[in-house]
C-alpha cells in the first residue's frame, strides 16, 4: 500500500513501512527507517531518521539525525538542525546545564503527538516532550517538557496608520 511516486529519491539502507506516502521530490539519504502511514513530501530530506507510525514531513523539511514520535507532524519548511556551527559534539541543553552527547550530529527528538509550525528551526539536541506543540517562525533549542505550548513571547510586527 505505499507509494513511491516519481521522482523521488531513495538511497538505502532505507525501510519503509506499510500505507506511507513518499512524494514527488522526497530525497531518502539512507539510514532511515519510516513507520507506518507515515508522508515524506515533496523537497523533504531524511538522514540517518527515525519516523515512527503516522509521522509527517509533508514539505519543505530537513530531518537529519532525528527521531519523529508516533503521529507527530512538521509543517512545511521545518529544519531538524543536526550539527553546531563550531562542529563541536552536541549537547542537550536543560535550563542552565548542558548533558554531552558525544556526537558529532545530533538533530530533535520530538515524542509522540507533537505538531511543530511551519518554518521552524530546531537546534542540534533539541527535544520535545510528548504533546506538546510549536507556533511557526520560531528557533527553537534544549529541553521542552511534555504538553507544552511554544510560543514567541512578544509581537513581532506593529501596525500603524497610513
Amino acid at each position: 500500500g505505499t507509494v513511491v511516486e516519481p521522482g523521488s529519491y531513495i538511497r538505502g539502507p532505507c525501510l519503509i513501512g506499510k500505507n506511507c506516502q513518499i512524494r514527488h521530490g522526497a530525497y531518502i539519504r539512507g539510514n532511515v527507517l519510516i513507520g507506518d502511514e507515515c508522508v515524506v513530501g515533496h523537497a523533504t530530506e531524511l538522514k540517518h531518521s527515525i519516523l515512527l507510525n503516522h509521522a509527517k514531513a509533508a514539505h519543505f523539511a530537513f530531518v537529519g539525525d532525528s527521531i519523529l514520535g508516533n503521529n507527530v507532524n512538521l509543517g512545511a519548511g521545518v529544519k531538524c538542525a543536526n550539527l553546531r556551527l563550531d562542529g563541536k559534539p552536541v549537547e542537550i541543553r536543560q535550563l542552565e546545564s548542558f548533558l554531552p552527547t558525544g556526537l558529532r550530529k545530533l538533530g530533535a527528538i520530538i515524542g509522540d503527538s507533537c505538531q511543530i509550525g511551519c518554518n521552524v528551526v530546531l537546534n542540534p539536541g533539541t527535544l520535545f516532550g510528548k504533546g506538546s506543540n510549536c507556533y511557526p517562525n520560531l528557533t527553537v533549542g534544549g529541553v521542552i517538557p511534555e504538553q507544552k505550548l511554544v510560543r514567541p513571547q512578544t509581537k513581532q510586527f506593529v501596525m500603524n496608520d497610513l
